[in-house]
């Protein structure tokens, strides 16, 4: 008997791997239910996976309209869902925990150290309290300014059930809307364009939930402590250089297209450029018509959405800290130094091959699923590449694709989406054979390089 309970012994990325599984799951058969519908009519199953799927990886692609398509049962679903995928179920599990104080067993925290992506369990525990705390406070405080401002528009109990729902939403990046039942399916933050309130609420929400939360605790210890970790630099600088620069970028395209920018005052126009510079890393709400932009632009954003958030963040893409790191190893390889050096700390040898490892993989992903869906949609390789690599960052932003897209199409993205929201890599060791030390080394070779 002890040898069959070891051999289905289930390692943290497999539980990982199976929890969202069947969240998902359950989340596809309470929205394919009569009830969730606004018209009280059965929602296809394949509809509601795919919604559930991105609910659940915090994505925000939908097939069919939230705010339009779903009733109130069905938009409190997602939400739940979109909590859940957001934090992780484990963290919510844990939470549970904590309000029936039961102890966290060592397998617990193993599956904690692996979905918050942690190198140790040291203070996991203490880290999963945090997570709570920063979330519930950060979510309730956006709410309440939500609720106020959309009070005017929508009547007050309309505007606090948009409040809450849309704090939820963006903190957890996940860019779900209600806005196809007042406006038009599918418009977004698109009459909010040159709104302060809305904007910089929704920017500060999508920034927070996605510079992870070790890098927010690392913060709110600095006045203690007088000094930030190498990760929370890396993180906090890669993040602003990111938003700056795609910001700029998108400024200077978009600025005489009527469709975007074109149209808009000087501060709208600044507000939206900021939007769309940060909603790409994984948040997936839009200002402007994303379909509408110059071809220049699209590309930029796709290269932003593959970026991503950061490690133990609400987001997606292979993560900021990843790609400083190929910065820094193509840096060090031009300058004809060894060593990667980012702020006078030198970067060991395994994080720099997991970053060119999570990078191809990613790559890969990508490339794959685009080039199976060419040949089953009906639409252009610059709109696939912009919807699989939309799916992979987890960030939900469209060029329209996804209300179009075949069955086959669908079953892709939402594998797509799965993939990233728990990672390349987990999913790699998830379901991979277990790794076994090596007992020797060849000898060293030489090969011609470039």
């Amino acid at each position: 008997m002890k040898s069959i309970a070891k051999k289905i012994e289930l390692k943290p990325p497999q539980i990982l791997v199976i929890g969202f599984a069947a969240i998902i799951l359950l989340g596809a058969t309470l929205l394919s239910l009569p009830i969730s519908s606004a018209s009280g009519q059965p929602t296809l199953f394949i509809d509601a996976l795919f919604t559930a799927t991105s609910a659940t990886c915090v994505t925000g692609l939908v097939v069919v309209d939230t705010g339009s398509h779903y009733s109130m049962f069905g938009q409190i679903v997602i939400i739940s869902l979109i909590q859940i995928g957001g934090l992780g179920f484990m963290t919510m599990a844990t939470l549970f925990a904590f309000v029936l104080r039961k102890r966290i067993s060592l397998k617990e925290r193993l599956i904690l150290q692996e979905a918050m992506n942690q190198g140790s369990m040291e203070g996991i525990v203490r880290l999963i309290r945090r997570v709570l705390v920063y979330s519930l406070t950060i979510e309730f405080v956006a709410a309440v300014i939500f609720s106020i401002r959309w009070s005017f528009d929508l009547g007050i109990a309309k505007g606090i059930y948009f409040g809450i729902f849309h704090a939820i939403s963006f903190f957890n990046n996940a860019g779900f809307d209600l806005f196809g039942s007042v406006v038009a399916p599918f418009t977004s933050l698109t009459t909010y364009a040159d709104d302060w309130i809305v904007n910089i609420v929704s920017m500060g929400l999508i920034i927070l939930g996605g510079i992870g939360f070790v890098v927010m605790s690392d913060v709110v210890d600095y006045k203690k402590h007088k000094r930030l970790s190498l990760h929370s630099k890396v993180v906090l600088s890669t993040t602003g250089l990111l938003i700056v620069v795609g910001a700029i970028i998108i400024f200077i395209f978009e600025f005489t297209n009527q469709k975007t920018l074109g149209s808009l005052n000087w501060s709208g126009k600044i507000l939206a450029s900021l939007f769309q510079s940060v909603s790409p890393r994984t948040a997936g709400a839009n200002s402007i018509d994303i379909g509408a932009m110059r071809q220049a632009s699209q590309f930029f954003i796709i290269i932003l959405m593959f970026i991503g958030a950061s490690p133990g963040s609400t987001g997606g893409g292979i993560k900021t800290t990843t790609f400083t790191t190929l910065i820094g190893a193509m840096i060090a390889m031009i300058r004809g130094k060894e060593d990667i050096v980012l702020f006078h700390y030198r970067l060991g040898k395994d994080r720099i091959l997991k970053a060119i490892t999570l990078t191809m993989i990613a790559l890969f992903l990508v490339i794959f699923v685009t080039m199976l869906l060419t040949t089953t949609e009906n639409q252009s390789f610059l709109k696939l590449l912009f919807e699989v690599t939309s799916a992979f960052g987890t960030v939900g932003l469209t060029m329209g694709v996804t209300p179009d897209l075949s069955f086959f199409g669908k079953i892709m993205i939402s594998l797509t989406m799965f993939a990233g929201r728990l990672g390349p890599l987990t999913l790699a060791y998830a379901l991979g054979p277990k790794a076994e030390k090596e007992l020797y080394r060849y000898p060293e070779g030489k090969i011609t390089i470039g």
